[in-house]
């Protein structure tokens, strides 16, 4: 059995006898640390599939933190971000601070400032793994469905009866009777509550066909015929 890895700080910062302090105290905690002299550095290193954060320096050579918080945001690449620095000024923290990151911790710190900070991060980043791995779980089950029965799923969680999504179709109660069954064995669905759940988490695939709009009416809608 492959042992999943644990939690990871990425730090990064061009002072050397920083890196090495902050690459102790970390790792005298219990948490696996990886060090970078510059952003370009982190840029072009793999990564582990594994919670992690990044414990960055504001103000380096070439690519700033600030930089590389924007870079990393183009990317689409969500690992949490504590700021560290010497020179920094309450607009500089707020923004960074608005831009996502968890913390912007100004020089001198203290030592559990930091370990708070990226215990934080760390539970962040693994809410938003599970969270990206549900989704992505999800989206397969629907890629499952047929053109049909995705027809079927959007009427369904508005919370229209059988027969009324026959007629907006033009087939039979019966049939959409079946269609109703294959997309609750396909979804993984114990009930339609949890289907306009997973449909709720999967609104950009549904975009359009008004079912963001709709999402809490259907809940409340399906929940009830439940009871």
């Amino acid at each position: 059995m492959t042992r999943r890895p644990g939690p990871v700080v990425f730090v990064v910062d061009d002072d050397l006898s920083l890196r090495e302090a902050l690459s102790s105290l970390i790792r005298s905690v219990g948490v696996h640390v990886e060090t970078f002299a510059s952003a370009q550095e982190f840029l072009q290193a793999a990564r582990p599939d594994a919670p992690s954060c990044l414990v960055l320096d504001v103000r380096m050579p070439g690519l700033s933190g600030l930089d590389l918080q924007r870079e990393l945001a183009r990317a689409g690449d969500p690992i949490p971000i504590i700021f560290i620095t010497g020179h920094g000024d309450i607009a500089m923290g707020v923004g960074a601070m608005k831009a996502g990151a968890v913390e912007f911790l100004p020089k001198p710190f203290r030592d559990q400032d930091l370990l708070d900070a990226i215990a934080q991060a760390h539970e962040r980043d693994a809410a938003a793994r599970h969270r990206r791995a549900e989704l992505a779980a999800i989206r397969r089950r629907y890629d499952t469905l047929t053109i049909r029965e995705r027809e079927v799923i959007v009427l369904a969680v508005r919370g229209l009866l059988n027969k009324q999504i026959a007629a907006e179709l033009g087939i039979s109660e019966p049939t959409i009777k079946v269609h109703r069954h294959h997309i609750m064995q396909k979804m993984e669905a114990e009930s339609l509550p949890a289907l306009v759940r997973m449909v709720e988490k999967l609104h950009t695939v549904f975009a359009g066909n008004g079912v963001g709009d709709n999402q809490r009416k259907a809940t409340e809608v399906a929940e009830r015929k439940q009871r």
